[in-house]
């Protein structure tokens, strides 16, 4: 090799654009090994329906050893300029950025810049409202009982296409004053939690998050298409779009993705880029051992109890093997990720569309690129659980709608909602989800047809008196006060 080629390969050139545009590096190339044509056959008989010039599709790829196996994309990144899919195309990754912000924790804790035990308070003085200490650790764990804000924007008037801002997440839970339980005595998944781990990053390390994760993950990884999107018109080259289907075979629909929810979600990245994060799972080359090795730390629970969950990471098995993973999804995109210590080796499937099952691609691939480092197929491939439905209870008689009507407020969302009695029916008013009707279900109890009313529990004081009601959205975001304007 000539000597300007190995000093090209060497040395990481930035090309900075003033437009805010990603940072491009050109980096040492990967290491690759190369698939038999039986699994090129394999896989590609995967995603057969992705490869016609009509769909959205995905990007996949497989490491092992310290190389990539495979990468391949199926189906198109934007359908409108017909832009096929590859293993450079980027995506939003969804809940995938967790572990970053993970990894980011991991760093600052062993240099001495933050403790696990530390209250979140002593970083992000404005959450002065809360009852009792939150630690970095429950934010971690998803044990801090901190509400969810997907749920607690829907209920505070907001779509899920509205320009959705890290201000606007980080205000929000700036305002709450209760939790959905005591800080480290359940696991509830939460988004916030995330959210507060990237500020509390910004404030120990004096710089912006993406700025950080910039100089201090992904640029020493040579992931020189993935970036934290704090700004949603950030011009992202190379950049999927989201697609839904209207019905099981009816037409494609652009998503609106106007999202900057950083630590939680919000990164962009690519299958090229992801497969080099794998890797790192095993020489730990950003970061180091210890950080990675803490990554890698579970969970515990105040009554002794160990979690699956770790930084941004979860454990778990396949075909007897151990298992590292996550999975993401938001506006139509989906991730999943999973990598096996053991057989060090790892797999990734990004899509831009939820007509692909990621979790179950991932594991389909493992199959086939270390199948013959697992153990024991299983009869069917694990899929991703849904929260069970709500019971249906027996009927109940009827009551005085009267006395629950008025306008009700929540401080914490900043939002008030008339209920008015219409004929036999409690309204609850929505300027912008328009009418919702509520369903008796008990003396006090009701629930909506929108997700944010799932249930509503209206409160009296001791005369007897309708003062409020308390609203649980799922378990991630329980019981919300609103308080009734006498």
């Amino acid at each position: 090799m000539a000597r300007s080629t190995i000093a090209s390969a060497a040395l990481t050139l930035v090309l900075a654009f003033t437009s805010g545009l990603v940072l491009i590096s050109a980096t040492a190339p990967i290491a690759r090994a190369q698939p038999s044509p039986d699994q090129l056959r394999r896989a590609d008989s995967l995603f057969a329906e992705f490869t016609g010039r009509d769909s959205p599709g995905l990007a996949v790829a497989v490491v092992r050893d310290g190389k990539v196996v495979f990468t391949k994309g199926y189906g198109l990144a934007n359908l409108e300029h017909q832009i096929p899919i590859t293993p450079a195309t980027v995506f939003d990754v969804a809940s995938l950025s967790k572990q970053f912000t993970g990894l980011g924790v991991a760093m600052l804790v062993q240099q001495g810049k933050v403790a696990l035990s530390d209250d979140i308070r002593k970083y992000i003085p404005e959450l002065q409202l809360l009852p009792q200490p939150i630690t970095v650790d429950h934010l971690v764990h998803h044990t801090s009982g901190m509400r969810d804000w997907p749920g607690t924007l829907t209920l505070a008037g907001w779509r899920y296409d509205d320009v959705i801002s890290f201000d606007q997440i980080l205000t929000m839970a700036y305002q709450q004053k209760t939790l959905n339980f005591p800080p480290g005595s359940e696991y509830t998944y939460s988004n916030t939690g995330y959210n507060l781990l990237a500020e509390m990053v910004k404030r120990v390390t004096g710089t912006s998050f993406r700025t950080w994760t910039d100089d201090h993950i992904f640029r020493p990884l040579g992931m020189t298409h993935s970036v934290f999107r704090d700004d949603h018109q950030l011009i992202v080259p190379q950049r999927a779009l989201g697609y839904s289907r209207v019905g099981a075979n009816g037409p494609w629909r652009g998503v609106t993705n106007n999202l900057t929810a950083l630590g939680s979600s919000s990164l962009m990245s690519s299958a090229d880029d992801m497969a080099r994060w794998l890797m790192n799972f095993d020489d730990a080359r950003v970061g180091g051992s210890g950080p990675m090795a803490l990554m890698r730390t579970r969970g515990v629970l105040t009554n002794g109890s160990e979690i699956p969950y770790a930084f941004g990471i979860s454990h778990g098995t396949y075909r007897s093997a151990p298992t590292l993973s996550h999975s993401g999804s938001w506006a139509a995109f989906a991730s999943f990720l999973v990598q096996f210590p053991q057989q060090r080796a790892g797999v990734v499937v990004l899509a831009n569309t939820p007509s692909v099952n990621a979790s179950r691609a991932a594991f389909a691939l493992a199959d086939i690129f270390v199948g013959d480092a697992l153990g024991v197929a299983p009869v069917a491939l694990p899929t991703t659980s849904s929260p069970p439905p709500l019971l249906e209870r027996a009927a109940t008689p009827p009551v005085a709608l009267a006395e629950f009507a008025g306008t009700y407020e929540s401080d914490e969302l900043g939002i008030a909602y008339p209920v008015e009695v219409r004929g036999t029916q409690l309204i609850v008013r929505s300027r912008r989800h328009g009418d919702i009707p509520l369903q008796h279900r008990g003396r006090d109890d009701f629930s909506g047809a929108l997700g944010g009313l799932r249930s509503v529990q209206f409160h009296r004081d001791g005369s007897g008196r309708v003062v409020g009601f308390a609203v649980t959205i799922d378990e991630r975001s329980r019981n919300i006060r609103f308080v009734k304007h006498q």
